[in-house]
């Protein structure tokens, strides 16, 4: 004779069984229904809504915290209409730039409810404007942090704005479309630079400038040679080449000016990843920095310390302006609240290493290279 099953309860919040997978996690419903309430109220009690009854707030809490429920930041829009997830949307080739930035924003969203979404994009691909106004629809955002050069597309801006998507762009100049704005002050730092190389004696000097299209490369040139000029010393245009932003133009940058017989004794690379290309040509050449060879970056990322001898570059603290520019997104309550609409300046400084010394006089050998 068969033996007789007992029949199975419905799930309450007694019952430590949620759905029918056993290693399922349990969804706003699952909540819903083991706290008898409704979706809308676990909503609320997500959010911290004054509406919840106290006795009510306290059942749900238990039944979320014991079966370790982790809200959706999709779901926990319901109660107010707003979405709880903040998107970077970037098309940058320097990795480390983007782990920077990505780390600055998860600074200000811990503890905070939002979730961060990064979307890379290409912005000489067609219909990339549409490209991100969907990725925008598709996730419902409380707003985006618009990294350089995507920050400088007026086209991307409106498109945003006419999408009642908050943005905060991050430049080196002051955007006039963008209606916020963390700016750096590239060009100043630059001059910074400048003349740093000129006070230790060097006059032929080398620049590897950034990519056509970055805003940033066209101010970090033009601050360093206006810099140069006022005090007298001007770059042969073949002593400039162009580079873009990653280790390996670095390299042929670096090749380029170190294997000419008058090669400068100090070259400024634009960026950091660029600088590390050009230790890499010179170890190539058989030439020691900075016995030989002056060189300074742009970033202060982890690689500019780490580098032998390590560099001296700009630090632009890339981490402090995406939480600066995620604080600003998640400051208010309410997607229909206004963002305060203002600029927010960062410096960039002068970070002295070992990259760079007085240039070598004509006729002493450099040292000798250790065992």
């Amino acid at each position: 004779m068969a033996r007789r099953k007992d029949p199975v309860p419905p799930p309450t919040a007694k019952s430590s069984r949620v759905g029918t997978g056993r290693n399922r996690q349990p969804t706003i419903n699952d909540i819903a229904r083991m706290s008898a309430v409704s979706k809308k109220t676990v909503s609320r009690v997500i959010n911290d809504s004054p509406l919840v009854q106290e006795e009510t707030r306290a059942r749900v809490a238990e039944v979320m915290r014991k079966f370790a429920y982790v809200p959706d930041p999709q779901a926990r829009g319901l109660a107010f209409s707003r979405s709880f997830l903040i998107g970077l949307v970037y098309d940058n080739p320097n990795a480390e730039f983007i782990v920077n930035m990505q780390l600055g924003a998860l600074d200000a969203l811990r503890g905070s409810g939002y979730e961060l979404i990064v979307h890379p994009c290409d912005r000489r691909s067609p219909g990339f404007v549409e490209g991100v106004q969907q990725f925008v629809g598709r996730q419902k955002l409380r707003g985006v942090i618009l990294l350089p050069p995507l920050s400088e597309d007026v086209k991307l801006i409106e498109a945003l704005q006419s999408a009642s998507c908050p943005s905060v762009s991050l430049a080196s100049v002051d955007i006039a479309q963008a209606t916020h704005r963390v700016v750096s002050s590239d060009r100043e730092a630059c001059a910074a630079l400048a003349a740093h190389l000129v006070n230790l004696g060097h006059r032929r000097i080398g620049l590897v400038r950034g990519p056509e299209g970055h805003r940033s490369a066209h101010e970090r040139r033009i601050g360093f040679l206006d810099a140069l000029r006022t005090r007298g010393v001007h770059i042969d245009d073949t002593l400039v080449v162009s580079g873009g932003y990653t280790f390996e133009s670095g390299i042929e940058a670096g090749e380029l000016l170190l294997s000419r017989s008058d090669r400068p004794t100090a070259i400024f690379a634009s960026n950091d990843e660029m600088a590390a290309g050009i230790y890499q040509a010179a170890y190539q050449l058989g030439l020691r920095i900075p016995d030989d060879v002056s060189v300074v970056g742009f970033d202060d990322g982890q690689i500019a310390s780490r580098l032998w001898p390590p560099l001296t570059t700009i630090r632009l603290p890339i981490r402090v302006m995406a939480r600066i520019a995620a604080t600003k997104l998640i400051q208010n309550t309410s997607a229909s609240e206004p963002i305060a609409d203002e600029t927010v300046y960062v410096i960039p400084h002068l970070v002295e290493r070992a990259s760079a010394r007085p240039p070598r006089a004509p006729g002493i050998p450099s040292r000798e290279t250790p065992p």
